[in-house]
Formats: C-alpha cells, sequence, structure tokens
C-alpha cells in the first residue's frame, strides 16, 4: 500500500506540470490582460508600460513561465495582481471554508442518497421504488440556485433560522455557529449530489441482488438485514465511492454559483474573482490547488477501495 501511494504521488508530478503549461497556455492565448483594469482606461502609454514591467509582463511568456515554476516548486505561487497579497495567503484564508462546504455536502448527501438508494433497490418495481425514483430526478432536475434562494427565503426570510448570508466560522472554534452557517448552502448542494448517489446506489444494489452469492445466503436463512446490509453492500460499495470521490472533488471547485447564491467565501468565488479581473498569478495558484485537492482525494478513494474489498492488491 504505501509503494502504491508513493507511485501515485510520483505520478502526481508530471500531472501538474501539464496543466500548470496548459493554464499558462490559455490565459496568454485570451486577449487583453490585467493591465488595462490597473491603469484604467485614460492612461498614457508610459504608465502602461511601467506598470507592465513592475509586474515583469514584459518579458517573454516562456521566461515568466519558468521563473513561476521554479518558485511554485518551492511553495511560492506569487503575489496577487490587484489584491497585493501573496497567492499563498489568499488561498489558505478561502480553502478552510471551501473544505468545510464540501465535507457538509457529501455528509448531506450521504444522509439522503444512501437510504433512497436502498429501499429502492430492495424493493424494485413498486410504489415506493417509483415514487424514490421520481425524487432522484426532481433532486437531479432542480436548479442548485433556485433551490438556494427558495431555502433563503423560508428559514431565513419567514421563519428566522438560519442567516441569508453564510459566512465562514471554523467549526472547532463556533460548532453551532458554524452548522447554522453551512447548513443551507450544504443542503443546496447535498440534494442535488443525493439523486446522483442514489441512482448509482440502486443501480449497483441490484446488479447485486441478482449474484449467486445472495441466494445461497438466502438458501442459508440469513436475516435480509444481514444478506443486504453486510454480502450485498460491501459488494456494492466499490463505484458508489467512485462516484462520492468525484462528487466531493467537484465540491472544491465546482461550487461557485451556490457561493455566490449565499456570498459563501470559498474558493470557487476567490477564481471567479481572480478570471474576471485577469489576476494570472491567482488563477494559477487556485488552479493548480484544485487540481492538488482533486489528485488526493482519488487517491484516497483508491486507498478506501483496498478496506472495502480485500481481493484488491496494490502490491
Amino acid at each position: 500500500m504505501i509503494g502504491f501511494v508513493l507511485r501515485r504521488l510520483v505520478q502526481l508530478v508530471p500531472v501538474l506540470l501539464i496543466a500548470s503549461l496548459g493554464i499558462w497556455a490559455i490565459l496568454y492565448a485570451v486577449p487583453g490582460g490585467p493591465v488595462a483594469g490597473l491603469v484604467g482606461e485614460n492612461a498614457t502609454p508610459e504608465q502602461i508600460a511601467a506598470v507592465t514591467a513592475q509586474y515583469g509582463l514584459d518579458r517573454p511568456v516562456v521566461v515568466q513561465y519558468l521563473d513561476w515554476l521554479r518558485r511554485a516548486a518551492v511553495g511560492d505561487l506569487g503575489v496577487s495582481i490587484y489584491a497585493s497579497e501573496p497567492v499563498v495567503d489568499l488561498i489558505g484564508q478561502r480553502l478552510p471554508a471551501t473544505l468545510h462546504l464540501a465535507v457538509a455536502a457529501t455528509l448531506v448527501a450521504l444522509a439522503l442518497g444512501i437510504p433512497v438508494g436502498v429501499i429502492s433497490a430492495i424493493s424494485p418495481g413498486s410504489w415506493i421504488d417509483r415514487a424514490l425514483s421520481a425524487w432522484s430526478a426532481l433532486a437531479l432536475g432542480v436548479p442548485t440556485f433556485w433551490l438556494g434562494i427558495l431555502l433563503i427565503l423560508w428559514f431565513a426570510v419567514d421563519l428566522r433560522w438560519l442567516p441569508a448570508v453564510s459566512g465562514y466560522v471554523p467549526i472547532w472554534e463556533e460548532p453551532l455557529t458554524a452548522i447554522r452557517n453551512l447548513l443551507l448552502p450544504a443542503i443546496t448542494l447535498g440534494v442535488y449530489v443525493s439523486g446522483i448517489l442514489a441512482r448509482f446506489l440502486r443501480a449497483s444494489l441490484v446488479s447485486e441482488l441478482r449474484a449467486d452469492y445472495v441466494r445461497t445466503a438466502r438458501a442459508k436463512g440469513l436475516p435480509e438485514r444481514q444478506v443486504v446490509g453486510i454480502h450485498i453492500m460491501r459488494n456494492a460499495l466499490l463505484p458508489f465511492i467512485t462516484i462520492v470521490g468525484l462528487m466531493m472533488a467537484s465540491f472544491i471547485g465546482g461550487a461557485v454559483v451556490t457561493e455566490a447564491v449565499f456570498t459563501y467565501p470559498g474558493l470557487g468565488r476567490l477564481l471567479i474573482q481572480a478570471i474576471s479581473t485577469r489576476d494570472y498569478p491567482l488563477i494559477q495558484g487556485c488552479i493548480v490547488v484544485i487540481l492538488i485537492l482533486y489528485v488526493a482525494i482519488n487517491l484516497a478513494v483508491d486507498v478506501l477501495y483496498a478496506y472495502v474489498d480485500p481481493r484488491i492488491d496494490y502490491g
């Protein structure tokens, strides 16, 4: 297992290199740049040239990339052009909030998706299966921004139970306040993803229910709860764990709409702000960090496979 983890970490290096090169090429292929926004519309050519030289944007693109790569290798992602702060500090301020939201939304999705998937699978074709399948389709079809606005109107405006604006509070400092701030955005994201999880789990369980070992377990007189909860669930969890990992990774950088609805200070909003202002160092830093988190989550999923299914050998 240790050898497998080390190999995956080594494989991360060329992935990051190729991704950083692609990000750099895309940024410089887009017309325009950050200088116009810094100096204003009425700036003189001398002012434009001075600002361009100040941020090193007058150097060849290859030289700029190699200089950024050299500094990034030691953890220096540069300085934000507009905020005039180190990119690492700006990402560090937003990353805990994004991780809090990703974990909370994943827990909501699991709490909703697992019961729906299991109940639908053990009674295929019944009225409850059709009702829960319809609920899954509804969860997938409802736009997250619309659901978020409805939740704000109901729980924040009418009932006044939860805040309409979700700020970030570390859960280890003030657990109740953190949960109150996370609840609405986590439900908004979790409801949508729960529909995906329920469908994947139901399909996996239905496939396993037809297996020979299930008939053998039932023939031995094992209770249905034990057959489903121990034997079938363990074999059905492999594809389910994969989709859970992908969904959690997507929350890291893909929850921009939900963060915008609740004005949540996450990494997704920071990236959108950086793109709108052409803040090249901040864009590159955000995408590299998101990519590292994606790889880390996929690695954790692969390691979890070995514990769910002992037949998998990573030697």
